[in-house]
């Protein structure tokens, strides 16, 4: 596997980066995963986008131009000879010292990743997963941003490991309120009466790639998509549940907090927008 830093390409055991990088002692950086199917990045231009601006936000400059990047991510997947792969983008602060202070950070660092991923078994799509509501809550977005892809993914991480306690493989988390955000790395649906149901950004749910394809493909299907808060009531009492992420793409829920969804199975909807995402998947983004 050879793996892409600050314009070189690396074997892995050789991919290194000094224990001074401020990502590494502080999490301070951003990161994109991102999808390739057949020959084709997904929704590439989108996922830049993101970057760049979780870049402003965050006050970061990124060292290489939006085309530098793309050239990158496609000179490392065609190095490791990967049609279909898992890219992981990273950018650093960069190196500094054992400080806090950013400015002592002269230069951002690049780091790129292209793999295979599965997580979870063919089954699970076909019959399936079942969450848990964790006890750790999504941040508010007064104290930080989730529209940002952080690499201070504690939060997330807590979430995650409090689901492995659970027994199950993803949560849902919820705000202060009581409304659900999100998963520990996926956003979250819910239908009821044919509707589509997302919770909204502001509540501090990631702006996510695929939920955005999702929501695309629904209205295409004129199905009415409405982006509004809900609570376990809801989620409880849905005619269907799903996910969706870039690493997970979109899976079928069918119990909630040991309560079954409608029947116990994934939904007619789910399973068009499963069927319909698969469809788009190779088509819509950038060739390499």
């Amino acid at each position: 596997m050879k793996i892409w830093i600050d314009g070189k390409l690396y074997e892995k055991e050789d991919a290194k980066i000094s224990v001074f990088d401020h990502g590494l002692l502080y999490g301070d950086g951003i990161f994109e995963g991102i999808r390739a199917y057949n020959g084709n990045i997904f929704r590439l231009d989108q996922h830049l986008n993101r970057l760049w601006d979780g870049a402003k936000f965050i006050l970061l400059d990124i060292p290489v131009t939006k085309q530098e990047m793309k050239d990158a991510l496609k000179e490392t997947l065609k190095a490791n000879n990967l049609k279909d792969a898992y890219i992981r983008l990273v950018v650093t602060r960069g190196v500094g010292d054992l400080g806090l202070d950013p400015h002592k950070c002269k230069k951002g660092t690049v780091i790129i990743i292209t793999s295979n991923i599965s997580l979870y078994p063919a089954e699970v799509y076909e019959k399936g997963m079942q969450l848990a509501t964790v006890p750790t809550q999504r941040f508010n977005v007064a104290s930080w941003n989730a529209r940002v892809k952080s690499l201070n993914y504690l939060n997330n991480i807590m979430a995650k490991l409090e689901g492995h306690q659970a027994g199950v493989p993803e949560v849902l988390m919820l705000d202060s309120n009581g409304y659900v955000v999100e998963c520990s790395a996926d956003n979250f649906f819910i239908v009821k009466d044919n509707k589509l149901f997302a919770p909204p950004q502001y509540l501090g749910a990631l702006c996510g790639i695929t939920r955005d394809a999702i929501i695309d493909l629904a209205k295409r299907r004129n199905i009415e998509v409405r982006e509004e808060v809900f609570t376990r009531f809801e989620v409880w009492t849905a005619d269907e549940c799903f996910l969706s992420g870039t690493a997970a793409e979109v899976l079928p829920v069918v119990k909630v907090d040991n309560r079954v969804i409608a029947d116990g199975m994934p939904g007619k909807m789910t399973k068009q927008l499963i069927s319909d995402f698969k469809a788009i998947a190779p088509i819509e983004g950038e060739k390499f």
